[in-house]
């Protein structure tokens, strides 16, 4: 078949068979660029120039649910970084009430696959980084109540509670504090996401959680040996858990040569003293600066793909989904460069023989049915227990 009979094919399966992205950073951007002047960002129309993300280019990619990142920096601590996570929630709040006939707000499964019967894209929040509940129990249920679904145990930061996968230990993974966050998710039906979380961290929460997992940004360590990957012993629990690891497109993730580079790439940042993390124009001017006397090595979709052909032999491919992590990561793979770029995965997972069963389980049902059974489980714990309050 020709590249582009697959390309066509490819576009045919997302129509049937939407893409439920686990995670991306639009919000932040969002706050860093205009401060959430959305008439100065207006994603009805084209902001290639500024954005991997606008609602053409969703629509053009096939996606027909997006958890929205309402990340903040891991720096922000205390009651900071619950306001700020608090003003990210009501940016998407903004963006659902500003673009009504594209986006739908999305709490529950059924609420997605309402979504996707009316054509417009299921919105639904991840939290990104435990430190965004300030320890707080009361916190972490008022996030559920405003409508967060997902919550990121720690970002790159170890937390007082969780370690994570870029920062020095101090818990051996989760404290018992960490399980009690775990519980109390479950009870209430946020879904647990260990992206970002060290392995013995990952560990922990699968031997405390009693609802799927998620890995709403993550790909395959045994691939790409970077931290923020899951190791093959953590995808071969996911079966008994039910969880999702949702692949993710970052090169300094999923390419070894870009994870060198990247390190090399970083460090000029920092040495400039901008933020390694940071995408204001005046930081990727820097980068390019970099990158022309340093080649960045490229990823493509066959990269990712690589990912999840391993992901799908080891932990099987009723749990593996893709999360892109667009508009939080300066560099994308040629192929994926923005939010229109499913259907060349797709396309290059045809090529390997994927079958329409397994891809509708990939781009949408594997992500559906871990929410779905985290709010079975939640019901059946909220009738037996009732709120924890515990405290650090």
């Amino acid at each position: 078949m020709s590249a582009a009979d697959l390309l066509g094919q490819a576009r045919e399966l997302l129509a049937a068979h939407p893409v439920v992205d686990g995670h991306n950073d639009l919000p932040w951007a969002l706050r860093e660029q205009v401060r959430y002047d959305l008439d100065r960002r207006d994603i009805a129309a084209d902001q290639s120039a500024h954005l991997h993300t606008d609602i053409p280019r969703l629509r053009a990619g096939g996606v027909g649910a997006q958890f929205w990142s309402v990340y903040v920096r891991s720096d922000y601590t205390g009651d900071r970084a619950v306001s700020a996570t608090l003003e990210q929630i009501d940016a998407v709040e903004q963006l659902i009430a500003r673009y009504p006939r594209d986006l739908r707000l999305a709490l529950t499964a059924d609420d997605m696959e309402a979504a996707r019967a009316e054509g417009r894209i299921a919105s639904l929040m991840g939290a990104e980084g435990g430190h965004s509940i300030n320890n707080s129990l009361a916190t972490l249920r008022a996030l559920h109540q405003l409508g967060v679904r997902y919550m990121t145990l720690t970002h790159n930061d170890t937390i007082d509670w969780a370690d994570s996968a870029t920062d020095e230990p101090r818990h051996g993974g989760l404290s018992d504090f960490g399980r009690e966050v775990v519980r109390e998710m479950n009870r209430v039906g946020m879904l647990v996401d260990l992206s970002h979380v060290a392995a013995t961290t990952m560990r922990d929460a699968l031997a405390v959680s009693a609802a799927p997992v998620i890995f709403s940004h993550s790909s395959a360590r045994a691939v790409c040996d970077h931290p923020r990957n899951v190791p093959d012993d953590v995808l071969e629990l996911l079966p008994a858990n039910g969880g999702v690891a949702m692949a993710t497109f970052v090169p300094k993730f999923v390419l070894q040569a870009a994870v060198d580079w990247t390190l090399a790439a970083d460090e000029n940042l920092r040495a400039h003293g901008f933020h390694h993390l940071d995408t204001t124009p005046e930081a990727m001017a820097l980068h390019r600066a970099f990158e022309e006397t340093h080649p960045r090595p490229v990823a493509t979709p066959a990269t990712v793909a690589d990912h999840l052909d391993h992901m799908r032999e080891v932990a099987g491919v009723d749990h593996i989904g893709i999360g892109g992590d667009y508009d939080g990561t300066a560099f994308t793979p040629a192929g994926l460069d923005d939010v229109s770029g499913y259907p060349n995965l797709i396309a290059e997972l045809l090529s390997r023989g994927w079958s329409t069963p397994d891809l509708a389980k990939l781009t949408w049902s594997n992500a559906v049915r871990a929410l779905r059974d985290a709010e079975s489980v939640a019901a059946d714990l909220s009738a037996t227990r009732g709120p924890s309050n515990a405290h650090l």
